[in-house]
């Protein structure tokens, strides 16, 4: 069917300016004028003997409530509607309004109305503005649908006219002056409702016209509207009415509380705002405040002036001051620029500490926390020589390079000690932002300097020492690579005039000492080492590991677990027996481990009321530390053949690595196990192409390698390895599998082999030296070009070792199986 006007219900006017009314607000405006617009347009009313027709057509209308004696414009959007006006009025002038049970129906069928509609009179059909016209009727009186006697083309029904049901009775008066009350009450309360509204509901003077106009012009829900014209006794429709002007009396008044209590709160803090004003004037021309604006202003200019900023600091500090001075407090741009001018005045421009130019105080402090290091301690006393006779000196940069444990990051405690300045410790492991290091632009929201310039301010002072902790563990991915930030922090042609991305103004670093420290050197990309002063830190001997558990880990122990020396005492002779027993590193962080067991066991003991540890004896260590974990000698008492000790670099020191070889019957190619890398892979590959190569000078039959396959292993298969230094420890285990021949036990060999026998140098002689003596070697085959690694260390790392040097195969074979196993001499 036709779209109707889904406008207000109907009135006793006329639309304004002959537009259809819509919502809520239009329905009141149109009431406000009732009076007034029906006296100027109104249908004759009702006669007695008058007849109305009964057959009528139906316009549908969807959200709209029709009532009798009041008037209501239609729209008319469809040619539908248009038929239906023009029809009805050129025939009987009426019109039957009837509201659909869905709202959402274009064209509404039989059974899909409410029972009870409107006859209405049609009074004009009028032409808007926009081109589309409206219908103005006004409803005559109640009707029920009888029956539809016609659908197509439009719906024609017949209908039946209801009558109000009087409900005499005092309760139904007392009803109706409640509602008009409420109504009157609600019209004050409104300021939409003009007087002539209030006025409407005053002459309306009975309840039943009371209850219709209440339903057209106020309630909003197109259910209760259609419940009041339905409801034909006057008394229930009249008590129904009340019930909605009630609920909305009561949010009228709560309402009025909440604009009380909101005016109110607001009255006062405008109240309080204008008497603190007064109050800031008052005393400011008093000289007795100063306005906190201007109070921060002159903090913020006096920070200025005593920083000690150099020229383009203070040029920017100046346009940012100025800048300050225009924005408003409340601009978010205020506080950016208030934090800027905070970090740029608390940084050390101009405040250096004295160093300590007294070089023997120095070596006492360093000897006093560290035992050993004697290399780091001539560096770090060299580098005080230099500041002694050239202050301007550029600060250094030493990277601490050694496995885990051997003290690097406290030795960087101690250097700052040494020297009188401050300390700050930064680490670096797992780093992936670059903005950690050099800031974030002020443009990010919660932009802060970068961690160096974080710690420059922590210290304070211009010159502090740096530990850079763990530079070779910064990630480098696709979130970034601080690892070249740091490039500019850590090149002493540079870092003069550092440049941070929060700061954006040059900072002089080359007053600071930077100490980084690394595991393992060949994980710092090349730019980064090449910029730093390696001094390596190799693992500690027995001696040195006891001299330290005495000196440094056991009174420090006691002192945290609130011992005294008595209480638990542990004499060189058990040290040098408990750390290889229950301890195999380069460092002394499980020995410092074991000593806090034996500190908690003492304590527990006097907690109990029994006697602490004491002096310690080795037969009381089990009892206290459990089973030893280790042997003195090496777990293989005596190798088999194909099995050879060879020597390896870890980032936690040096180790001895077994390999492994066995002939496989009937079997064919090469496998390899025990978590191999590329490299290691294509040495074993090269180690068995030799043997293969030089089956004769083994005295091997060189056709017998095609009936069977190899296998070779390197136990502890859980850890990765990978490396080209164990290519002759390989290559001398498949010769004493082919040749029936053991290695010595005390035997450990390290070295490159390449596919024509020569045997190339290695690195990392310092740990490898380190772990052969720790595991008992006596005798080490290294490359003849490491010679001179090997003269490079303390004497007392190299006693009771021997070393052979070899440049090809064929010096391996006569240093371990004899020179009658040579042959002639490999290929060079």
């Amino acid at each position: 069917m036709s779209s109707v006007d889904d406008a207000p219900p109907p009135e006793n006017g006329k639309p304004e300016k002959g537009k259809p009314e819509k919502g809520q607000r239009g329905r009141r405006k149109s009431a406000a004028g009732i009076q007034a617009e029906s006296r100027e347009a109104t249908a004759p009313a009702l006669t007695l003997g008058e007849r109305l027709p009964t057959t009528l057509f139906v316009f549908p209308l969807r959200r709209s409530v029709p009532f009798p004696n009041l008037m209501m414009p239609v729209l008319l959007e469809s040619a539908d509607s248009r038929a239906i006006a023009q029809k009805a009025e050129a025939g009987n002038g009426h019109v039957f309004l009837l509201t659909q049970l869905d709202a959402e129906q274009e064209k509404p069928k039989p059974g899909e109305f409410h029972a009870i509609g409107v006859i209405a009179r049609i009074l004009k059909i009028l032409q808007l503005p926009d081109g589309t016209s409206s219908l103005m009727v006004q409803g005559r009186a109640r009707a029920r649908v009888q029956r539809f006697v016609r659908q197509q083309p439009q719906l024609v029904a017949k209908v039946a006219e209801v009558v109000d049901i009087p409900t005499p009775g005092k309760r139904t008066e007392a009803t109706f002056r409640k509602l008009r009350d409420g109504l009157r009450r609600i019209a004050e309360a409104n300021e939409q409702f003009g007087e002539e509204f209030a006025t409407a509901v005053i002459n309306l003077d009975t309840p039943a016209q009371l209850a219709d106009f209440t339903g057209a012009y106020f309630l909003k829900d197109t259910a209760d509207r259609q419940a009041i014209l339905e409801t034909l006794e006057v008394g229930p429709r009249v008590e129904k009415a009340l019930g909605f002007v009630l609920a909305e009396l009561e949010l009228v008044e709560l309402g009025k509380r909440i604009e009380a209590e909101i005016r109110q709160k607001t009255e006062k803090a405008q109240k309080d705002w204008f008497l603190r004003e007064q109050l800031k004037i008052l005393r400011r021309e008093l000289g007795e405040q100063v306005d906190a604006r201007e109070a921060e202003l002159m903090r913020l200019e006096k920070a200025v002036a005593d920083a000690g900023l150099p020229d383009k600091a203070l040029e920017r500090a100046n346009d940012e001051l100025q800048k300050l001075r225009t924005t408003p407090v409340e601009s978010a741009e205020y506080g950016v620029v208030r934090n800027y001018l905070d970090w740029l005045t608390a940084l050390p421009w101009s405040r250096s500490s004295a160093d300590n130019e007294d070089l023997e105080a120095a070596a006492k402090v360093l000897d006093e926390d560290h035992y050993g290091l004697v290399e780091v301690k001539d560096r770090i006393l060299e580098f005080l020589a230099v500041r002694k006779l050239q202050p301007r000196h550029a600060g250094s940069i030493l990277c601490l390079a050694g496995p885990p444990g051997v003290g690097k990051t406290s030795l960087g405690r101690s250097i700052a000690r040494a020297m009188g300045r401050s300390f700050w410790r930064f680490s670096l492991g797992g780093m992936r932002d670059e903005a950690e290091i050099k800031g974030h632009r002020r443009t990010y929201v919660g932009a802060m300097p970068g961690r160096i310039l974080q710690g420059m301010k922590s210290c304070g002072t211009s010159n502090p020492v740096i530990v850079l902790d763990e530079v070779d563990k910064l990630g480098q991915d696709f979130r970034g690579d601080p690892s070249s930030a740091l490039l500019e922090v850590l090149d002493p042609e540079q870092n003069h005039a550092f440049l941070d991305h929060y700061l954006d103004v040059p900072f002089d670093l080359s007053k600071v000492m930077f100490i980084a420290t690394a595991n393992a050197l060949p994980q710092i990309p090349e730019p980064l080492r090449d910029r730093m002063d390696v001094v390596e830190i190799p693992g500690y001997l027995l001696d040195e590991k006891v001299e330290i558990a005495r000196r440094h880990v056991l009174p420090k122990q006691r002192e945290r677990h609130g011992l005294k020396p008595r209480e638990l005492e542990l004499a060189a002779p058990v040290l040098r027996r408990l750390i290889p027993a229950y301890t195999r590193e380069a460092g002394v962080r499980g020995l410092e481990k074991m000593v806090q067991k034996l500190c908690r066991k003492s304590a527990t003991l006097l907690g109990r009321g029994k006697p602490p540890v004491g002096r310690l004896t080795w037969d009381a260590v089990p009892a206290l530390l459990g089973p030893e974990r280790f042997n003195d000698e090496d777990d293989r008492k005596e190798l088999v053949e194909g099995v050879v000790k060879g020597l390896a670099w870890t980032p936690h020191g040096g180790d001895v690595l077994f390999i492994e070889a066995a002939v496989v019957p009937g079997g064919s190619g090469l496998t390899l196990t025990g978590s191999l890398g590329d490299v290691m892979s294509e040495s074993v590959k090269i180690a068995l192409s030799f043997v293969r190569s030089h089956a004769a000078e083994f005295g091997l039959d060189a056709a017998a390698f095609d009936k069977c396959g190899f296998h070779v292993h390197f136990p502890a298969g859980a850890i990765q390895k990978d490396g080209p230094s164990a290519g002759i420890a390989i290559t001398t285990a498949l010769v004493s599998l082919l040749t029936q021949r053991r290695v010595p036990q005390d035997l450990a060999m390290t070295g490159e082999l390449t596919l024509v026998g020569e045997v190339l140098p290695i690195g990392g002689v310092r740990e490898k030296v380190l772990a052969a003596k720790r595991f008992g070697i006596r005798r080490v085959i290294l490359p003849a070009e490491n010679r001179r690694d090997v003269l490079e260390l303390k004497t007392s790392l190299v006693t009771g070792l021997r070393f052979v040097y070899v440049e090809t195969f064929a010096d391996v074979s006569a240093a371990v199986f004899g020179k009658a196993a040579r042959g002639r001499r490999s290929a060079r």
